[in-house]
């Protein structure tokens, strides 16, 4: 029987998967009781702190025994380690056995494209791939009379209004012990 080896890093994704399902959901000390405070985890910080002090029966808080190994720690779901791009240059040192590239959110287009190609050629996995979308090449052919016509009829037909009539000005009566002038 022959079995698959599994490299370290998925070995311990798999493991790191695995404690993260373990983990409870923390929660803010009192958030249960007053509507003033969210679920978000807030660092405890009194002196009477029943999670800071980590009494039975009461919710735990984070702490390093949650932590996930070592070994998979920053790492990408898909075993890759990420290492963010912001230009050409940046490609030069990035292992394509290990490291996956990100293309930085304030790159441009035309650099954007530019990196794509040298990534290619140099084998190396995209992570955030679709977020570069390739603008649609549009067909002469779909400019003709029909394309229009059926643009047309797509269109909703603006009802008329109809018009209402002026609300009359009530006159005010005077009103009790006002004076007349």
């Amino acid at each position: 029987m022959s079995e698959k080896k599994v490299s370290p890093s998925r070995k311990a994704l798999q493991v790191r998967a695995r404690a993260k399902n373990k983990k409870p959901k923390f929660v803010r000390a009192e958030s249960w009781r007053f509507a003033r405070f969210s679920l978000s985890w807030r660092k405890p910080r009194g002196l009477d702190n029943k999670i800071r002090r980590k009494i039975k029966g009461w919710p735990p808080g984070p702490s390093t025994g949650y932590k996930g190994p070592k070994i998979a720690r920053f790492l990408h779901p898909s075993g890759y380690r990420e290492v963010i791009v912001h230009n050409v240059d940046d490609l030069t040192n990035i292992d394509a056995q290990t490291h996956a590239i990100r293309i930085g959110h304030t790159v441009g287009k035309r650099k954007r494209a530019d990196i794509i190609t040298k990534a290619k050629e140099l084998n190396l996995k995209i992570l955030n791939f679709t977020a570069t979308t390739q603008p649609k090449e549009t067909d002469e052919e779909e400019t003709t009379d029909e394309a229009k016509e059926t643009k047309e009829k797509s269109k909703p037909k603006k009802e008329k209004k109809q018009k209402k009539a002026p609300k009359k000005e009530k006159k005010s009566k005077p009103k009790k012990g006002d004076k007349k002038q």
